[in-house]
């Protein structure tokens, strides 16, 4: 019996082969875990397609064009250096504010979660941290988190015990969230996460892909430093070399975005990385290959 995870794969092969054999190339490294929980994932998000009147095929389409607005400022990031857009004003007109693009953007981010191997070992990370500190976590915050995945794995880990919010400046990525995650447990808030000010703070603090979309990435850090308790831990996740069509600040490597932790209060407590494409560090620092990195983050 076919999948949705193999209706898509077979549907992203027949219509641009390149990419289809590299998410082919991806899946043989992965174990029977990857494609129980791919497939539980996008039954969940079937169902939130369909509640808003469109398909699986749908999803297909936006997810090429992401696709598509990736190569380009790939090719546009190798030949200047330097991200398209350089404030948020640019972004917010751009991509924020524009309905059309918005729409397939946010569809196509979340069939990367699956499709893109560095997306998935990041999320594996993730649970590690999680399941190491789930006994001392009563108190979750997500900045930015959209599509719901990240929330919808800590509350498996850490359970009922605990509470939940997830702040968005996105009405659209709240509502998706609400669909994905399916749990009452969750508090949400549509807010700029510089003007929420909770009474009490959090013992743990998930905000991942956010600090490259802003223009100071240190005052965001800082934010979170101040949510925080006093043992509590915040799980970032930042790439380096990362062009898209909403990407406003370049980190370059690593070590840029440990002096950026450095410099908001934080200390590294764990951290992970991995390549988009199965290069040596060598060749991806040659050709500007992007980069995930995930932290562990103390005070």
């Amino acid at each position: 019996m076919q999948t949705l995870l193999d209706y898509i794969v077979e549907r992203v092969c027949l219509l641009n082969k390149i990419h289809g054999k590299k998410i082919l190339y991806n899946q043989q490294n992965f174990d029977k875990a990857y494609f129980i929980r791919a497939n539980t994932f996008l039954t969940r998000y079937n169902l939130l397609l369909q509640h808003q009147g469109k398909t699986i095929d749908y999803a297909i389409d936006c997810y090429l064009q992401m696709i598509a607005d990736i190569n380009y400022e790939t090719v546009q990031f190798i030949r200047t250096g330097a991200y398209t857009s350089k404030t948020f004003d640019e972004v917010n007109a751009r991509v924020y504010n524009n309905p059309e693009v918005m729409q397939y953007y946010v569809h196509g981010i979340l069939l990367s979660q699956f499709l893109w191997a560095h997306h998935y070992n990041i999320l594996l990370f993730f649970n590690s941290v999680i399941k190491e500190n789930s006994t001392n976590i009563h108190s979750y915050l997500e900045v930015g988190g959209g599509h719901g995945l990240y929330a919808s794995e800590a509350i498996n880990s850490i359970g009922e015990k605990a509470n939940y919010h997830l702040v968005d400046i996105s009405q659209s990525s709240i509502d998706i969230a609400k669909m994905m995650i399916a749990n009452n447990k969750v508090h949400y808030v549509l807010s700029d996460i510089f003007d929420y000010n909770p009474t009490t703070k959090y013992d743990f603090i998930t905000m991942g892909e956010v600090l490259e979309h802003v223009e100071q990435p240190i005052h965001l850090l800082k934010k979170l430093f101040s949510l925080l308790n006093d043992d509590g831990k915040v799980f970032i996740t930042v790439p380096t070399n990362g062009p898209t069509i909403d990407h406003i600040y370049l980190f370059r490597n690593a070590e840029e975005i440990r002096e950026v932790i450095a410099a908001s209060g934080f200390k590294i407590e764990k951290e992970f990385s991995i390549y988009s494409e199965n290069v040596s560090a060598e060749l991806a620092e040659k050709y500007k290959v992007s980069m995930m990195y995930a932290g562990v983050l103390t005070k």
